[in-house]
C-alpha cells in the first residue's frame, strides 16, 4: 500500500477524487449542452433552435448553455464546484426517495413486484401523455421522435463515465486557469469552440448538413479512441 501511495498519491486523496468528479459531471453537462447541439442525431440536437428556422445560431446555443449552467450552479456563485455537485447528488437522492414512496402504495417500506410493475405502467402512461401534444390518444411520428429523443438524452447522461474521456479532455481545456472549477465563461467558451469548429462556412449557424458532418467526425474520433 505504501508503494501505491508513493506512486499514485491521488488515489488516496479525497479532494483529488472529488475535484475529478466535478470535472466529470461538468464534462457530461458540456457534452449535453454544447455537444448535443453539434453531434446528436435527430430532434435532440435541434432543441436549441428556438426560432425553428432549421439551424442553430451561436446566440441560440449560448442561451441554451446559460440555462444548463444555471441549473448546475446550485449555489449561484458562477462556477461549478464541489458544493454544487453535492447539492445535485442530494436532490437526486431525494427524488429517488419520492419515487420509492410513491410506488410503495401500502407504505410498508418495501416494493412488491406488483407495486413495481404498477409504478412502471404509471410512468409509461405519464410519458405517453406528455408526448401526446394534441391529446388524441395517439403519437404521430413527430411526437414519437421527440419522446425518444428526450429518453436518449437521459441515456447519454447515464453513460457519462463511459464517454467521459472525450468530455474530460474538453473540460481540461475549458479549465483555463487550472483551478479545477468551471466558471460560466469557461463552460461557455469550451462549447462555443466546438460549435465554431463545426460551423465550416463561418456564418454563425449550424445547418443540418454541418451537424451531420460534425456528428460523423465525432463518431470517428470516438472509434479511433476505442470509445
Amino acid at each position: 500500500m505504501a508503494e501505491r501511495q508513493g506512486r499514485f498519491p491521488e488515489l488516496d486523496n479525497e479532494e483529488y477524487i472529488m475535484k475529478k468528479a466535478i470535472l466529470i459531471s461538468s464534462a457530461t453537462a458540456l457534452l449535453m449542452a454544447g455537444g448535443i447541439a453539434v453531434a446528436a442525431p435527430g430532434d435532440r440536437g435541434m432543441r436549441a433552435d428556438t426560432n425553428a428556422d432549421g439551424a442553430i445560431s451561436r446566440a441560440e446555443l449560448t442561451a441554451s448553455l446559460n440555462t444548463r449552467f444555471a441549473k448546475m450552479d446550485v449555489n449561484g456563485d458562477g462556477q461549478l464546484s464541489k458544493e454544487d455537485r453535492e447539492a445535485r447528488r442530494a436532490d437526486r437522492s431525494a427524488k429517488r426517495g419520492e419515487r420509492f414512496a410513491k410506488a410503495d402504495t401500502n407504505g410498508d417500506g418495501e416494493l412488491t413486484q406488483a407495486e413495481m410493475e404498477a409504478a412502471r405502467s404509471a410512468r409509461r402512461a405519464e410519458r405517453f401523455a406528455r408526448a401526446d401534444k394534441d391529446g388524441n390518444g395517439k403519437l404521430s411520428q413527430e411526437e414519437a421522435q421527440a419522446m425518444h429523443g428526450k429518453r436518449g438524452d437521459r441515456g447519454m447522461r447515464g453513460k457519462g463515465h463511459k464517454r467521459g474521456g472525450h468530455g474530460m479532455a474538453m473540460m481540461r481545456n475549458a479549465d483555463t486557469n487550472g483551478d479545477q472549477k468551471i466558471s460560466q465563461a469557461e463552460f461557455t467558451a469550451a462549447a462555443l469552440a466546438r460549435f465554431d469548429k463545426a460551423d465550416t462556412n463561418n456564418d454563425g449557424k449550424l445547418t443540418k448538413e454541418e451537424r451531420q458532418a460534425a456528428r460523423a467526425a465525432y463518431k470517428g474520433e470516438r472509434n479511433n479512441r476505442g470509445g
